[in-house]
């Protein structure tokens, strides 16, 4: 379990420092107001909770590829001593 929780902190805290500079990143170029749904209308959101949505969805996309990369990483025996079968 220790190799696990030590495993999910080296992708999780990577993932979460890159999910607030691409968040930066994005919001210097882009105001949140200007942003529209799929069907043209404005986002009857808060600018907080544009930035807070966008935040957890650039954590989580960086976090899956953290995980990928990490796993790809991994021989056939890492793998299957924490029992993923």
């Amino acid at each position: 379990m220790k190799r696990w929780r030590e495993q999910a902190r080296s992708v999780l805290w990577p993932a979460f420092l890159m999910a607030g500079v691409l968040e930066m990143i994005v919001f210097a170029f882009i105001d949140p107001w200007q942003l529209h749904g799929f069907g043209g209308q404005p986002l009857e959101l808060s600018a907080m909770a544009i930035y807070t949505i966008a935040f957890f969805v650039f954590w989580g996309v960086i976090a899956i590829a953290c995980g990928l990369t990490e796993l790809l990483g991994s021989s056939a025996e890492d793998i299957n001593s924490r029992g993923f079968r």
